[in-house]
């Protein structure tokens, strides 16, 4: 019988001791810090000195890290990842965010789509799937659009009695969309952390995006003609005239506009991504102006909740950093990558045991936490892979930008499933009376089937990641 190494078991007791405190209600950085701490100690004290007790049974490697050597750490997470540029970029696109939430851009969205699509059967969910869409690529900011479209949409649902499962279900699936299409704050963090081009992912990011978000309106016009109680049509609804198309396209011209702004600017090549951030946040502070929505109280408080947002990101971004050193200096890294390596033969089958554990993942931890610990962990193993991934001699790394987006694609089911899935509280908040949590589980369920089917399409034709980036950059 081949015994554990103390290793190994060191290795699975960090993160199952991560994962208790997560339970516990520890706040998710001080657990990062707290469980690292911890495992330094028992590393240079409680260990090493019983090493002739363990003897060949379980023989231990020493970490060679103690607290004073964990100084070190300071200057290598500011002097590498801090000062990154690229990550600039993070707390402009949540300000742009936040200040097109206050700019009253989507209430007037769903104002005017909701006249033009409203006295269909699933009117109100095309427009919620539809806003979604426009939000997603426009601000990338989950809470804010899962919030929103509950607090402007849920109500006018539950008015015309729609099934409060597809409700709740067609909103915080909507809302999530703000993950993957581009620009995405999560597509910054992978970028930093796979040392791949950030212009890039945002490129390979569109299509898997727009498709998911094609799935959405499919499966809703599908399922309110198989299910029309579900989604009933209102009992009056006046005639769509050019006077209601008029208002649409005045209401989503704006954002479209600043979306064709900062993806426009990067895919010809005027700005990089971290200037293309800065003229998203310009232009939805100049969209708050013209609709008389920007005063000093807004943009304090659009500040402050960048700054919070952004102070929480980077906390966690800090202490899973310090996690992810001293899994690393128990021989993690290797532990992992052995572990995974072993599963199977074939790369594909790799990948998508690597994507397996991430979907399992997402069920415990949020999306920072697996992107900064886990993607690093798992970048050599992409990298030695023999995996048929074009890049059209133009893209750098096109198999690790595949993985990237499988992975976006992957980790945009951690927000739909719980315990954590942070969409799900999000809406919960503003939902009104007699909409529980129990019903907001039921609605999720098949929106995360289809993020599985888009999964998959993006699983299988790599080139939906790789074609448009090499067309952006190749000229």
């Amino acid at each position: 019988m081949e015994w554990l190494t103390i290793n190994e078991i060191a290795v699975a007791a960090m993160f199952a001791t991560f994962i208790w405190m997560l339970f516990r209600g520890i706040p998710v950085a001080f657990a990062l810090v707290g469980v690292s701490l911890v495992f330094v100690l028992i590393a240079e004290i409680g260990l090493d000195p019983y090493r002739r007790f363990w003897g060949e049974i379980m023989a231990f490697d020493r970490t060679g890290i103690d607290y004073r050597k964990l100084q070190a750490l300071s200057g290598r997470i500011f002097g590498n990842t801090i000062k990154n540029p690229v990550l600039v970029a993070l707390p402009m696109f949540i300000y742009m965010g936040l200040m097109l939430d206050q700019s009253g851009v989507a209430q007037r969205m769903m104002h005017a789509m909701q006249k033009l699509f409203g006295g269909l059967r699933g009117g109100l969910s095309l427009t919620v799937l539809l806003i979604g869409i426009i939000l997603a690529a426009s601000t990338g900011v989950i809470g804010a659009s899962v919030t929103l479209l509950g607090v402007m949409a849920l109500p006018a649902m539950m008015a015309q009695n729609y099934s409060k499962p597809i409700a709740t279900g067609t909103i915080a699936s909507a809302g999530t969309l703000g993950i993957l299409i581009p620009p995405s704050i999560m597509l910054v963090i992978m970028s930093d952390q796979l040392a791949i081009s950030l212009g890039d992912l945002f490129m390979g990011a569109l299509f898997p995006g727009l498709i998911l978000g094609a799935l959405y309106i499919v499966f809703i016009v599908v399922y309110g003609f198989i299910s029309p109680d579900a989604m009933p049509a209102p009992e009056r609804s006046s005639r769509v005239g050019w006077s209601e198309v008029k208002e649409v396209l005045v209401a989503v011209v704006p954002p479209m506009f600043l979306i064709l702004l900062v993806l426009g600017s990067i895919f010809v090549g005027l700005a990089t991504p971290t200037e293309a951030s800065g003229l998203g946040a310009f232009g939805a502070t100049l969209l708050a102006l013209f609709a008389r929505k920007l005063n000093w109280k807004v943009f304090r408080e659009v500040a402050r909740s960048t700054l919070n947002t952004s102070g929480y990101i980077v906390g966690i971004f800090l202490a899973a950093n310090f996690f992810a050193y001293v899994l690393r200096r128990y021989g993690g890294d290797e532990i992992v990558q052995e572990l995974v390596l072993s599963a199977f033969d074939s790369p594909y089958w790799t990948v998508a045991f690597i994507l397996f554990i991430v979907f399992c993942l997402g069920f415990l931890l949020d999306w920072i936490e697996i992107t900064i610990i886990i993607m690093p962990l798992m970048l050599p193993i992409i990298q030695g892979l023999e995996l048929a991934v074009p890049g059209y001699d133009q893209v750098r790394d096109p198999q690790v930008v595949w993985f990237a987006i499988l992975v976006a694609v992957t980790l945009q089911t951690s927000f739909l499933t719980p315990p954590v899935g942070f969409a799900l509280f999000y809406l919960k908040g503003v939902c009104p009376p007699g909409v529980s949590l129990s019903h907001i589980y039921r609605g999720i369920v098949p929106f995360v089937i289809l993020q599985l089917i888009g999964l998959f399409i993006v699983f299988e034709f790599p080139q939906l990641t790789t074609w448009l980036p090499s067309v952006a950059y190749g000229n």
